[in-house]
């Protein structure tokens, strides 16, 4: 990196520990403009455009940077953030087990932090495949659904014309986050009711978190307990083992002797998965 550009990204990571990110953004992009070859300077901007709900501008940073580097962890990592945040489930899935498999490769402190992104993006896929299966069963409950989404959009357009040359980025953050707020509490509401009415086609299936395996990501099956209290899937954790003998999640020292039956949560799977055959496919 360029002693200017080195000057620029340090004056940027000033700004951004002070809460300034507009300025920070400012100076990151002086600082590409100056080493446009290094990646770190574009997932430097990244970030900061997360902060500022700049989504589609975090995803051009995250693909140069990833460009540059395909073996940038937070590239795919923002990257899979920007994703959720503009209802792409699907890719953000992608990119989050692309950043989970770089810190299991290279045995990363964000291992923990990356695991639960992949977690969200599941969950989010799943949701949207879900709400699909139940707009189709009730036509009445799309047209709704789009209605409240229409608001949403509409209202937002109220909220970014009147903060349009106020430059109160907080205050602009804060509102747009009460529109979301009040529309998803809305659309829950109101499935809420339609499942009432029809609980076997309209509710909502969900799979809990604490049956899911922290390595695949799948409904474990032969769950087995480690000496830091995780557990995760016998084939998987035996998988990992064998390329590192550490926990994926604390980077403690774990070796196959240390891993003990978990016949509760094991159990606990067992009849979540007699009870709701579809969960196979999550």
């Amino acid at each position: 990196m360029s002693a200017r550009a080195n000057t620029l990204k340090e004056e940027g990571n000033r700004h951004f520990q002070d809460g300034d990110y507009k300025s920070a953004e400012v100076l990151y992009g002086k600082a590409i403009q100056q080493d446009s070859r290094n990646p770190k300077l574009f997932t430097n901007r990244a970030i900061t455009r997360i902060k500022l709900q700049s989504w589609e501008s975090c995803i051009d940073d995250c693909l140069h940077s990833i460009e540059l580097d395909r073996n940038n962890m937070k590239g795919y990592y923002y990257l899979a953030q920007a994703q959720l945040a503009l209802n792409h489930p699907n890719e953000a899935l992608e990119s989050a087990q692309t950043a989970y498999q770089q810190c299991l490769e290279t045995e990363s402190s964000s291992t923990r932090n990356a695991s639960q992104l992949v977690l969200q993006a599941k969950k989010e896929k799943w949701e949207a495949k879900e709400r699909e299966r139940i707009r189709k069963r009730s036509e009445l409950l799309a047209e709704l659904e789009h209605g409240l989404q229409r608001m949403k959009e509409f209202e937002l357009g109220n909220v970014e014309f009147r903060h349009k040359d106020r430059g109160d980025l907080t205050e602009l953050r804060e509102e747009r986050q009460e529109v979301e707020d009040i529309s998803r509490q809305k659309i829950e509401e109101l499935r809420s009711i339609f499942a009432l009415a029809d609980p076997q086609n309209l509710a909502l299936r969900q799979v809990p978190s604490h049956l899911i395996d922290n390595i695949s990501f799948n409904i474990m099956h032969d769950p087995v307990l480690t000496k830091t209290g995780h557990s995760y899937d016998r084939c998987t954790i035996l998988e990992h083992l064998k390329r590192s003998p550490t926990d994926p999640l604390t980077r403690e020292t774990l070796t196959v002797g240390d891993l003990r039956p978990n016949l509760a949560l094991k159990q606990a799977c067992a009849e979540f998965l007699e009870g709701n055959g579809w969960a196979v496919d999550y």
